[in-house]
């Protein structure tokens, strides 16, 4: 067995030189950009958006559960066959990673009052495909060839901020979201203007949240695959809080009106 498990170690050390891994992220990068211009004309179809001529749908409760777990399962077999398993800084940013993913993929869709939302299976298809190349692009740098960060690396400023960021944004998205649950325990559709926290100001306080979260792991990380997540992030859910802005407006005629979408005072 121990054998075995070296033998795989091995092969996924010489699955991607260094050169190769750059070139295919910075193609991944690049990919974020135009993700980030289409979504402005089509909005990724679920939630508000959810319309006829996806393919069929599942359930929104376990459509959740399977997709973003790809990224809480990933990381962690990337962790165990990389060289890094004794590493302190490794086994934080995982943790790190594990504790988002954790609320995302299991305490997320078990909480929220679905009651007969639907997810199209090619949103969840796309989604896996997304998380298992995000993941696989993070934690491939992360453990097998990036630069073993030594444990002096949590004092530096850079871990420091990047880490504050990551609890802050966490801390936001999840009283956002929580807000956002609470709007489902009347009789309607679920969707009412929401108060309360950063909603004074921001139409989407939980995707400020993830973004602030993603920046921090960039910081925290000082990689650019953390950049490329920080950015997939940004590309992914700035046109959906601009899309979601604009139909509270549209959809309630008392919206406050001094309210941004993104980012308060500004956005």
């Amino acid at each position: 067995m121990s054998k075995m498990f070296s033998s795989m170690v091995c092969d996924m050390n010489l699955i991607l030189d260094e050169t190769l891994f750059f070139y295919l992220l910075g193609g991944w990068i690049g990919f974020a950009f135009i993700i980030f211009i289409v979504l402005f004309f089509i909005p990724a179809p679920y939630g508000r958006y959810l319309k006829n001529g996806w393919g069929p749908n599942l359930p929104s409760r376990p459509g959740w559960l399977i997709m973003e777990s790809f990224s809480l399962i990933g990381i962690i077999v990337l962790f165990l066959l990389g060289k890094r398993t004794s590493n302190p800084v490794a086994l934080i940013f995982v943790a790190m990673w594990v504790f988002h993913y954790g609320y995302r993929a299991v305490f997320f869709p078990l909480t929220r009052k679905t009651k007969k939302k639907q997810l199209p299976i090619l949103v969840m298809l796309f989604a896996i495909l997304f998380n298992c190349l995000n993941c696989a692009f993070n934690g491939y740098y992360l453990f097998f060839i990036g630069p073993l960060f030594p444990v002096q690396w949590l004092a530096d400023v850079r871990f420091i901020l990047g880490f504050s960021l990551f609890a802050l944004g966490f801390i936001i998205h999840v009283h956002a979201d929580n807000i956002l649950n609470s709007l489902r325990n009347s009789k309607t559709n679920g969707y009412r203007i929401p108060l309360g926290g950063l909603f004074h100001w921001i139409s989407c306080p939980n995707y400020l949240g993830e973004i602030i979260e993603w920046t921090g792991w960039a910081i925290a990380t000082w990689s650019f695959a953390g950049l490329s997540f920080a950015l997939w992030t940004v590309a992914n859910l700035a046109p959906r809080a601009l899309t979601h802005h604009k139909w509270y407006k549209s959809t309630f005629k008392d919206y406050p009106h001094k309210r941004k979408a993104l980012i308060p005072f500004l956005l």
